[in-house]
């Protein structure tokens, strides 16, 4: 294997190493960028598709409370008690599924995992460099 010799100053090296670590942060920013971009157009669409079928069960759901209510006034008890009873019930669901998803929330992972390892490998790489 033939050996080539490097015929440039420190000074010239240290400026070069300078240029490139500042296009690689410059790149590591770009795919910052593009993959949080990417995460949150994709999110951004399933949230509008989940708002729009919560918007069309929401409505169907007022309609089967609504026949509830009335079934049980037909059976016997005051309209004031049958609201308040499946008023009582839907709001304890509700909770439940306001609880269930703030759990999960709690749980997600945003952070750019992609781009936090390839900065950990170019911090490796630079100070392989200097070496």
């Amino acid at each position: 294997m033939q050996e080539t010799k490097d015929n440039r100053s420190l000074g010239e090296l240290f400026a070069e190493l300078a240029r490139e670590s500042s296009t690689l942060v410059r790149q590591e920013i770009d795919l910052a960028k593009a993959e949080l971009t990417g995460k949150a157009t994709g999110a951004a669409k399933d949230i509008g598709l989940v708002a729009a079928g919560g918007f069309v069960a929401y409505a169907g759901f007022l309609g089967v409370l609504a026949a509830i209510v009335i079934a049980l006034a037909a059976a016997g008890l005051p309209w004031w008690l049958s609201a308040l009873l499946v008023g009582a019930v839907v709001i304890g669901a509700g909770y439940f599924l306001i609880q269930k998803g703030l759990s999960a929330l709690k749980h997600e992972d945003l952070a750019p995992r992609q781009t936090i390892e390839s900065i950990k490998d170019d911090t490796r790489w630079a100070k392989e460099q200097v070496r």
